[in-house]
Protein backbone atom coordinates (compact mmCIF):
# COMPACT_ATOMS: atom_id res chain seq x y z
CA UNK A 1 0.00 0.00 0.00
CA UNK A 2 1.25 3.50 -1.13
CA UNK A 3 -0.70 6.83 -0.20
CA UNK A 4 -4.13 6.43 0.77
CA UNK A 5 -6.44 9.49 -1.38
CA UNK A 6 -9.79 10.68 -0.28
CA UNK A 7 -12.33 11.81 -2.33
CA UNK A 8 -15.08 14.04 -0.38
CA UNK A 9 -18.31 15.67 -1.87
CA UNK A 10 -18.64 16.06 -5.34
CA UNK A 11 -15.02 14.71 -6.19
CA UNK A 12 -16.20 11.25 -4.80
CA UNK A 13 -19.24 10.70 -7.29
CA UNK A 14 -16.60 11.81 -10.35
CA UNK A 15 -13.89 9.34 -9.42
CA UNK A 16 -16.67 7.17 -8.49
CA UNK A 17 -15.11 6.02 -5.27
CA UNK A 18 -14.47 7.78 -1.60
CA UNK A 19 -10.70 6.28 -1.11
CA UNK A 20 -7.89 4.84 -3.89
CA UNK A 21 -4.44 4.01 -3.19
CA UNK A 22 -1.58 5.13 -5.26
CA UNK A 23 1.89 3.94 -4.79
CA UNK A 24 4.90 5.10 -7.13
CA UNK A 25 4.24 9.15 -6.30
CA UNK A 26 7.13 11.10 -4.44
CA UNK A 27 4.91 14.87 -4.21
CA UNK A 28 1.81 15.97 -3.96
CA UNK A 29 2.04 17.58 -7.70
CA UNK A 30 2.88 13.76 -8.88
CA UNK A 31 0.19 12.68 -7.60
CA UNK A 32 -2.30 15.40 -8.92
CA UNK A 33 -1.14 14.19 -12.03
CA UNK A 34 -1.80 10.25 -11.43
CA UNK A 35 -5.37 11.50 -10.30
CA UNK A 36 -5.96 13.85 -13.02
CA UNK A 37 -5.04 10.87 -15.57
CA UNK A 38 -7.59 8.57 -13.55
CA UNK A 39 -10.26 10.98 -13.50
CA UNK A 40 -10.04 13.32 -15.97
CA UNK A 41 -12.91 15.44 -15.26
CA UNK A 42 -11.75 16.33 -11.95
CA UNK A 43 -9.66 19.41 -13.44
CA UNK A 44 -13.32 21.19 -13.73
CA UNK A 45 -13.61 21.28 -9.99
CA UNK A 46 -11.91 23.33 -7.42
CA UNK A 47 -10.29 21.51 -4.10
CA UNK A 48 -8.22 21.79 -1.20
CA UNK A 49 -5.50 19.48 -0.36
CA UNK A 50 -4.80 18.19 3.18
CA UNK A 51 -1.95 16.29 3.57
CA UNK A 52 -2.30 14.09 6.50
CA UNK A 53 -5.06 16.41 8.82
CA UNK A 54 -3.68 19.53 7.61
CA UNK A 55 -4.63 21.90 4.85
CA UNK A 56 -1.97 22.48 2.28
CA UNK A 57 -1.08 24.21 -1.14
CA UNK A 58 2.81 23.04 -0.96
CA UNK A 59 4.41 20.19 -3.07
CA UNK A 60 5.62 18.20 -0.29
CA UNK A 61 7.01 15.00 -0.42
CA UNK A 62 4.96 11.82 0.29
CA UNK A 63 6.13 8.69 1.85
CA UNK A 64 4.32 4.86 1.97
CA UNK A 65 1.48 5.46 4.43
CA UNK A 66 0.26 9.15 3.99
CA UNK A 67 -3.25 10.10 3.63
CA UNK A 68 -4.37 12.68 1.24
CA UNK A 69 -7.56 14.17 1.21
CA UNK A 70 -9.37 16.27 -1.70
CA UNK A 71 -11.81 18.27 -0.35
CA UNK A 72 -14.39 20.38 -2.47
CA UNK A 73 -15.84 23.91 -1.24
CA UNK A 74 -18.34 22.97 1.68
CA UNK A 75 -21.13 24.92 2.52
CA UNK A 76 -23.06 24.91 5.97
CA UNK A 77 -25.75 26.71 7.96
Amino acid sequence: MGVKVLFFGVLAEVSGTSIKHYNDVKTINDLKLKIQDDFPEIVHYNFRISFNSEITDKNLILKKGDEIALMPPFAGG
